[in-house]
């Protein structure tokens, strides 16, 4: 490839990677941008030349011009690769790397700025004869317009930017005003600028999208469409390609429109045509002038690389396929792996991702590794899981199988919930529109901890013992005479005590919700798979000194071992100190700190599981502190109290 020889890539996470794994297929130098907050990232490794070039603030260093622009000077790079997200429909940054002479790899700043303007670019939509929703524009200080022709209910939403941001459905005359008023804040905050646009509300359409490539040579061609439906405020959690529920004919007819917009703002580079659809009726909704986020599933049926076309079209080469050489093959499906909690409102999650394990066969872009720290400075995205098959259902048969093989220890995710979601009869049917996921439903609500909690104590059964000398010390109920004993598996999760009784001689679980019949079919430290009551179940373990995690479809349960916990604590605090072996309540505190007890004496009382259990000297000594008080709700592992030798030294009698 001729045209230049080395790229910076002005992004971070999955995507970087993405670009680097591209550019390194055509012999292209990459060079990799970091903030404070990814100095250990894997895109940093993977390029040819790392530079720093700012803080974890977004503001001064991905979303700086001077810090990009800087970085691809001091490091020579011929061209720019923006990713998505950030300044990559940025205007200004295409702008100032025509005039640093940097190739900028995407569409000419006109393009940008005509379709970032969402005024502008219904402009083109009605040039290029691509229906428009009927909608009016509001400037920076506009007031609520007459919409008698755009008709109600309507959207109200920011002039520029995207995400979500900006956004107000409004159904009554009566909150406009209001609605204005608030779109208008979060459009100046977000993007710098007050101008609206109040269009008619769509109330339930599908989200299909359409994948345009143009070169300079004026040739554009589309590589088939995308639904993107299902959405999360505005936000997209799964697509897939094709769209699966319109009709050929409508095919047809998205497809020629978004090439009829493209040619008609001379679009250059990998872009996105987005449409809302009802029924047999489409409108225009935006220009993407950037990748997106979803492009692998028009990789997977189209087998048309798209990165690697945004570097060749960046440096000059035209496309070589014409578009009757473009075909769908078979079907692709995407989810998007978050850091967030889904049953707390899906707010974003922070915290070090302790191991991770991704599918085999499933295409994972990825930048989340064993040992990585996840903060709340950037996108919670972690990943996304593709996977294809002949058709929608056996892509989808296919998704689960990954999400299934997928586990994130350490950190919370969505994965779950992304798993219920995909097996949900209204997918599976295909019957999703925007409104579907806000609708409400039950995806967000975690599954039932137990599978996951028999899975721990049959794991934990069968742990080795600590010294393989001494056979009294495994946990495999082994006596000298007679059948194993039955085992009781302390384990404690969100601080309530759930004990697990394993016979493996007989076979059976027993816990509080009864007995089940158990068979292992294979084990291997880390995935165990198990026959629970005549169903084959997938779990993923990772051990803790002091607890066993488990993913079971997707959602992590923590179970604390209050034996194993009480003694690593006991050894970090102290032979001496007394701590909480189960959550509970404090009923009575009997000593003072200065009072001399003996051995075998009770020092606190806690109530937990409806019994109560008193915590006693280990030896006689002096009470040293003690860390509660009456009525306090103590954790496991939380300090009760400390004994310490009397000055005669420690009475063991």
């Amino acid at each position: 490839m001729t045209g230049f020889r080395s790229v910076l890539v002005a992004n971070r996470g999955e995507i970087a990677r993405r670009v680097i794994r591209a550019a390194r297929t055509l012999g292209l130098r990459t060079v990799a941008v970091y903030s404070d907050a990814d100095r250990t990232a894997p895109h940093v490794r993977e390029a040819d030349d790392a530079l720093r070039i700012g803080p974890a603030e977004a503001a001064a260093s991905y979303l700086s011009i001077d810090a990009v622009l800087g970085a691809a000077r001091r490091a020579g790079a011929e061209a720019l690769h923006p990713g998505y997200g950030f300044l990559a429909e940025s205007a200004d940054l295409a702008r100032a790397c025509v005039d640093a002479d940097v190739v900028f790899v995407g569409p000419s700043p006109e393009a940008m700025e005509r379709m970032g303007r969402k005024t502008e670019a219904r402009a083109v939509a009605r040039a290029a004869g691509v229906p428009v929703v009927p909608g009016v524009e509001l400037g920076a200080n506009g007031q609520a317009p007459d919409l008698g022709e755009v008709g109600w209910p309507v959207m109200v939403k920011a002039s520029s930017g995207g995400g979500g941001k900006g956004m107000r459905a409004v159904r009554d005359r009566q909150e406009l005003d209001d609605a204005i008023a608030g779109a208008r804040r979060e459009a100046v905050s977000a993007f710098g600028e007050g101008t609206l646009l109040v269009e008619r509300l769509l109330e339930r359409p599908r989200h299909v999208e359409v994948q345009v490539l143009g070169d300079a040579q004026g040739n554009v061609v589309h590589l088939g469409e995308r639904d993107c439906s299902v959405q999360r405020r505005h936000q997209k959690v799964v697509e897939e390609a094709p769209a699966p529920t319109i009709s050929d004919g409508v095919r047809e007819e998205l497809c020629r429109a978004a090439v009829r917009l493209a040619r008609e703002v001379g679009y250059v580079g990998a872009g996105t045509v987005e449409f809302v659809v009802e029924g047999d009726d489409f409108f225009f909704l935006e220009m993407n002038t950037r990748l997106q986020v979803e492009h692998p599933v028009t990789e997977e049926v189209c087998g048309i690389d798209l990165v690697e076309w945004q570097l060749r079209v960046a440096a000059g080469e035209a496309i070589p396929f014409a578009q009757e050489e473009i075909s769908a093959r078979g079907h692709a499906i995407e989810a998007r792996v978050y850091a967030e909690d889904p049953a707390n409102g899906f707010l974003p999650q922070a915290g070090t991702a302790s191991a991770v394990r991704w599918p085999s066969h499933a295409r994972v872009e990825a930048a989340l590794e064993a040992g990585q720290e996840v903060g709340t400075w950037y996108d919670p995205m972690v990943a996304k899981i593709v996977a294809r098959g002949p058709d929608r259902e056996a892509a989808r048969e296919a998704l689960l199988r990954a999400l299934d093989q997928t586990a994130v220890f350490g950190l919370t995710t969505n994965l779950g919930f992304l798993r219920r979601l995909v097996a949900s009869e209204a997918f599976e049917r295909a019957e999703i529109d925007t409104a579907w996921l806000d609708a409400g439903g039950d995806l967000a609500a975690p599954e039932s901890p137990q599978s996951a909690a028999r899975a721990a104590a049959w794991a934990r059964a069968a742990r080795p013992p600590a010294d393989p000398r001494e056979p009294f010390s495994a946990r495999d109920g082994w006596r000298l005479a007679g059948p194993p004993a039955p085992l009781r598996i302390p384990l404690v999760f969100e601080e309530a005590r759930r004990d697990v009784t394993v016979r493996p001689d007989a076979g059976t679980l027993d816990d509080a919700e009864g007995t089940a019949s158990v068979r292992e079919l294979s084990y291997d430290g880390e995935r165990l798979v198990l026959e629970l009551d005549g169903r084959s179940e997938v779990f993923h373990l990772h051990e803790r000194p002091d607890a066993i995690e488990v993913v079971h479809r997707g959602e992590s349960h923590v179970f604390l071992d209050p034996e194993l916990l009480a003694e690593q604590n006991r050894s970090e605090a102290g032979e001496g100190s007394l701590l909480a072996t189960m959550p509970g309540t404090v009923l009575r505190v009997e000593v003072a700190p200065g009072e001399e007890v003996s051995k075998g004496q009770t020092l606190v009382v806690l109530e937990a599981m409806k019994m109560e259990l008193s915590v006693t000297a280990p030896f006689g000594g002096v009470v040293e502190s003690v860390g509660v008080s009456v009525g306090d709700r103590v954790p496991v592992g939380q300090l009760l109290a400390e004994v310490g030798e009397a000055g005669g030294g420690r009475d063991v009698t």
